[in-house]
């Protein structure tokens, strides 16, 4: 069965540098997690080591991002060249290896007026998507500034992959902090606050109208939603009160793509199956900070009801989603 992996990291050494170089109040403090064992060298590898992993896995093909936190920090002309850069390596990378990468754009967020311009460009190159964060600074991702980049996505089919990020320091202050700062800094990322980040920015771009005014945009959440489909009975009131077109649960199951990002539980696959359908269900690792091996994919994989859901899952959703074609990963 051909299995193609959504949300699969990499990074440069320039952009790390250029993000270590920040002033403090505008460090991403999450970067120490990048440099876990081997972490770091295996986002700066897409080559042979990325590979290794991929067949020790039964992965065929990637669709590759830049890790967290992306350009998003820097200053707003360092983040267009950079963007830029870091596309350009990409499409390298793709050109090089096309039967096994693929790509989702890095934007110049901290420029809103460039944006639209390299997503332009990168989907000329060939990038299927782009993966953006729910703030850049203190603008969130629903802001008008932004609202041209999910129009020229949804009329290009290119989704947009909302992935998360650290909480302001404000918010880490107040809600993570108190404990020794690995713990602080545990519980404001992967324990927790990474995820609320996310699934916050994807309400506000439901309540702010986005999927009323661009009825085809397709964006993207990992972490079997962000905790969303576990709060459907609550979300709700947000359609009446933001006066929005559809009931918010209808947004879920018609413009959000979920991914496992390497949480292969039954138990999560079950909840979101009373939630959405499985067509809106994408395989993905979350590489390397995840490592699931080959027998832990398998066994996830029969817990679906047929082979056809097992092959929308691996592989269809993501062909269709992504325009990837038919062809891809044969």
């Amino acid at each position: 069965m051909t299995v193609i992996a959504i949300e699969e990291h990499w990074t440069t050494p320039d952009l790390r540098q250029a993000l270590e170089r920040l002033p403090g109040d505008r460090r991403d403090d999450s970067l120490v997690l990048n440099e876990h064992g081997d972490t770091l060298a295996l986002l700066e590898d897409l080559d042979a080591a990325r590979l290794a992993v991929m067949d020790e896995q039964g992965v065929d093909l990637q669709v590759l991002s830049v890790a967290p936190p992306a350009t998003g920090p820097l200053d707003p002309a360092d983040a267009v060249a950079t963007s830029r850069d870091l596309n350009d390596a990409a499409a390298a990378a793709v050109a090089r290896r096309p039967e096994r990468f693929r790509a989702m754009a890095t934007l110049p967020m901290a420029e809103p007026s460039a944006v639209v311009a390299e997503l332009e460009r990168a989907a000329d190159l060939g990038f299927v998507g782009a993966m953006v964060y729910g703030r850049t600074g203190d603008v969130p991702l629903d802001d008008p500034r932004y609202d041209d980049l999910f129009a020229v996505a949804a009329a290009r089919g290119l989704p947009v992959f909302i992935h998360p990020q650290i909480p302001p320091r404000a918010v880490r202050e107040a809600s993570y902090s108190g404990f020794d700062p690995m713990t602080d800094l545990a519980l404001s990322t992967f324990g927790w606050g990474w995820h609320l980040e996310a699934a916050v920015a994807a309400l506000r771009l439901i309540a702010r109208g986005t999927f009323d005014r661009h009825p085809d945009l397709q964006i993207v959440l990992g972490h079997w939603g962000e905790l969303l489909l576990f709060w459907v009975d609550r979300i709700q009131s947000l359609a009446r009160t933001a006066g929005l077109d559809r009931p918010v649960v209808e947004y879920l199951r018609s413009n959000v793509v979920v991914t496992t990002s390497g949480m292969f539980n039954p138990a999560l696959l079950r909840h979101a199956l009373t939630v959405t359908s499985v067509d809106r269900l994408v395989f993905s690792t979350d590489y390397p900070f995840q490592r699931p091996t080959r027998a832990d994919v398998e066994r996830f994989l029969a817990e679906f009801d047929s082979d056809a859901d097992r092959e929308a899952f691996t592989s269809g959703n993501a062909r269709r989603v992504f325009g990837l074609g038919d062809d891809v990963a044969r």
